[in-house]
């Protein structure tokens, strides 16, 4: 059993009651190793009783405090209450190049919704298990949905469009072990983080069945996602910030060349590879719900990135929304907007509306 609480609902104990009971118990202490030989007996037993009484009290102070943390702040308002979940580590979806492709779940110890959420852990195209924050989750878990935690194969050793299928194949595995996890193979939801945000996309808008005849059990499954839900992604990599602009491994994206490989050496395969990894040339109709949040002071990944693909997810009838929030690749509370990704969550996979 996971049990993971808000950092900001932390507090430390009561510097009064603390030093109550240290001071009265080390009197105690002294009180009990010197003996009422050196002392007169009377003035000795009551002195111990002295000190018995002030650490009762010292203990009596600390106990109410930490009352006063479970239930509220300092301010009185109520303290976070803390998310009580199942985590199963290091669940083996597939395996690349001799090396294992890795997700951890995680499961609301009750209200389950029958829902999955798979969070892409990713950040300039590398993952690992370090990067698996539960914190991150707690929003999506109060509600009742299965959190899937999926770690990809990581640049420079994997380019970009090498990376995509990992989260695919993810997709299908869970698909494929729904019933195992308790969850509705027909609803299911994908977030991230800036590229975390772009292989979701990704994974939505190139959805596609499985291999009927596909010696793997796992191929034969759907990698399609029903909601997408994201911050900051990276959505044309061949009209970056403006029009022509390029961004394949040069450009404002130059620090992350190898995340594309030696095809962002010369500008006809710039140009072929921009088409193959850019979410927004995969627009279509039938597209899952997407809601992208960015910043509007991003320099990194303009915002201009989530306005232009919803404006092209929005002329062919998909339905696609963007949210310009006051920031950079990053603002502070972000956090706080993990709840507008839940309730987005929760229109496109329950029906259910704030």
């Amino acid at each position: 059993m996971g049990f993971d609480q808000n950092p900001r609902a932390r507090r430390h104990p009561s510097l009064p009651a603390l030093l109550i009971w240290v001071i009265s118990s080390r009197l105690k202490m002294n009180l009990n190793r010197q003996g009422e030989s050196r002392w007169n007996a009377p003035f000795a037993s009551v002195a111990v009783r002295l000190a018995c009484i002030a650490s009762r009290i010292g203990c009596v102070a600390l106990a109410f405090h930490a009352c006063c943390l479970r239930g509220g702040s300092d301010s009185g308002q109520a303290a976070p209450s803390p998310s009580e979940y199942v985590r199963t580590e290091d669940v083996i979806y597939g395996r690349k190049s001799g090396v294992a492709l890795t997700l951890d779940v995680f499961q609301p110890a009750q209200r389950a919704n029958g829902r999955g959420i798979i969070y892409v852990v990713s950040g300039g195209w590398t993952s690992n298990r370090g990067a698996i924050y539960p914190g991150e989750y707690l929003h999506f878990l109060d509600r009742g949905y299965t959190v899937f935690a999926v770690v990809h194969s990581s640049q420079p050793k994997f380019t970009i469009p090498e990376i995509i299928p990992d989260v695919q194949r993810a997709v299908r595995f869970i698909r494929f072990n729904s019933a195992k996890w308790e969850i509705d193979p027909k609803h299911i939801g994908i977030t991230g983080v800036s590229s975390g945000g772009h292989l979701s996309l990704m994974v939505g808008v190139l959805g596609a069945t499985g291999d009927p005849n596909a010696e793997d059990p796992v191929d034969r499954e759907s990698s399609a996602v029903q909601a997408v839900a994201c911050f900051f992604p990276c959505t044309d990599f061949l009209n970056f910030g403006s029009p022509g602009e390029d961004a394949v491994g040069v450009g404002r994206l130059k620090d992350y060349k190898t995340a594309f490989g030696d095809a962002s050496n010369t500008a006809d395969a710039r140009s072929a590879l921009g088409r193959q990894i850019s979410p927004i040339r995969f627009i279509t109709p039938s597209m899952p719900p997407t809601l992208i949040l960015h910043g509007d002071q991003d320099p990194l990944v303009p915002v201009q990135q989530g306005e232009i693909f919803v404006q092209a997810a929005t002329a062919v009838g998909a339905h696609a929304v963007l949210m310009v929030k006051h920031g950079a690749h990053g603002w502070p509370n972000l956090d706080n907007d993990r709840v507008t990704l839940a309730e987005w969550f929760d229109a496109n996979l329950r029906g259910v509306h704030p």
